[in-house]
């Protein structure tokens, strides 16, 4: 965990706009992540719900980075987009088994996203969440569901969440539903309102609003902010705005 208890960041390390605003003019694109990394607490990494990567990069990116600071990884979308979830068990193992523990005590929360569009079934989510593993080898895997429709905002879903050990991500968005505590060993809060119009995204009086609801989730758990979409160029000065609230200093550059 972080010095703060809280673990802050935004989604992946590469995007255009951030070169020459959050990164230092001149940055060589291959020290983008060192850089991040020591100027955020963690990262959401969304390249893992697109493609396939193999032990090597989770090796690499867990080395560029600094003690303390711990990768979210978002989970392969095979696995969750599919009209059976109970069919999903060959794509999770794919998943597990391509080597995101070799990131050692970086990996943090695994986020299995849902479809939108996808309801709330309880037998086949179920039979879903029978499917994750609770450890691989030696690891403890912690499990993070990000469901979108509004049929999981329901006692079931939380019963069931609660029977299997897995959070769900609270978040703070128009465009979909959340509990406004999510039960769960970990919490996970996605924050997608950026302004582009406001510099560090989100104004001052929310960043501090957020920064005590974080302390006191952190009291009792795991905490992990990122902020994620909205306008997301302002993602990392809002993550910086929020670790600075919270009391912690960025890393010595390597």
């Amino acid at each position: 965990m972080s010095k703060t208890g809280v673990h802050v960041g935004v989604g992946g390390w590469t995007f255009e706009p951030w070169r020459d605003s959050f990164y230092p003019k001149g940055l060589a694109h291959a020290r983008e992540l060192a850089y991040a990394s020591r100027h955020l607490s963690a990262i959401e990494i969304n390249g893992t719900y697109y493609s396939s990567f193999k032990p090597e990069h989770f090796r690499k990116w867990a080395a560029e980075a600094p003690d303390g600071f711990v990768f979210s990884l978002k989970a392969s979308r095979f696995a969750t987009n599919r009209k059976l979830l109970a069919t999903a068990g060959d794509s999770i193992r794919r998943f597990v088994d391509s080597g995101p523990t070799e990131m050692g005590d970086k990996l943090g929360p695994i986020v299995w996203q849902f479809m939108p569009t996808k309801q709330f079934d309880a037998e086949d989510f179920e039979a879903f969440l029978t499917l994750l593993p609770a450890k691989e080898g030696s690891h403890v895997l912690r499990h993070v569901m990000d469901v979108r429709h509004p049929s999981f905002i329901t006692p079931e879903y939380q019963a069931l969440a609660k029977k299997f050990g897995v959070s769900t991500v609270f978040t703070d968005s128009d465009k979909y539903p959340s509990f406004d505590d999510p039960e769960g060993p970990v919490a996970y809060v996605r924050l997608m309102r950026s302004d582009a119009s406001v510099a560090t995204g989100y104004p001052p009086k929310d960043i501090a609003q957020w920064a005590e609801r974080a302390k006191s989730l952190a009291a009792k758990r795991d905490t992990f902010v990122y902020f994620i979409n909205g306008a997301k160029e302002k993602a990392p000065a809002a993550a910086s705005a929020l670790l600075d609230r919270l009391g912690w200093k960025p890393a010595a550059d390597a």
